[in-house]
């Protein structure tokens, strides 16, 4: 039989306990409900020798970062108005200043007794886009929810969170 020295979960953690940070702030963005995945894309730069003219080589390009989407119920907290409203103006565009409209975030995702198990730095983060409420319906027996749109120019594992003995 197989020993486990390095990790000792085998099961893989479930999906639905996460927590998002603002950096700089002590409390997480309240009601998350929902974020789409993280993910990278690299380019495939292909090429061929000159003496080669059947096979094409292949070669990493530039990465790009996919726009990450969170999702939150409708409450009276104003976190993802105000980031909104720093990159948009009633009054035009010479009214809008982009000081401070980049964030960056910290989102850990928990095991079931809510110790990190993952966590990610995303870097240099704005909103693209702002869904302030949803489709209303009387008929419907829902939650309002509000979602905003994130660029971001990268993001990384913290490689801090280590592996916690569950109890």
């Amino acid at each position: 039989m197989a020993s486990f020295t390095k990790n000792t979960r085998i099961d893989p953690y479930k999906n639905f306990k996460f927590l998002l940070f603002f950096e700089g702030r002590q409390d997480p963005v309240a009601g998350i409900s929902k974020v789409s995945p993280l993910k990278r894309t690299t380019e495939v730069v292909s090429h061929r020798d000159g003496g080669d003219l059947s096979t094409p080589r292949h070669s990493p390009g530039s990465s790009k970062f996919e726009a990450i989407t969170f999702e939150r119920g409708v409450t009276f907290d104003r976190d993802f108005e105000e980031w909104a409203n720093l990159v948009y103006s009633t009054e035009g565009d010479p009214a809008v200043s982009l000081k401070n409209y980049k964030r960056n975030l910290l989102l850990k995702v928990n095991n079931l007794q809510g110790t990190p198990v993952r966590s990610y730095k995303v870097y240099r983060c704005w909103v693209s886009e702002y869904t302030a409420l949803p489709e209303l319906d009387a008929n419907a027996n829902a939650v309002m929810m509000e979602s905003i749109v994130v660029q971001n120019e990268g993001w990384e594992r913290d490689q801090d969170v280590k592996e916690q003995p569950e109890t």
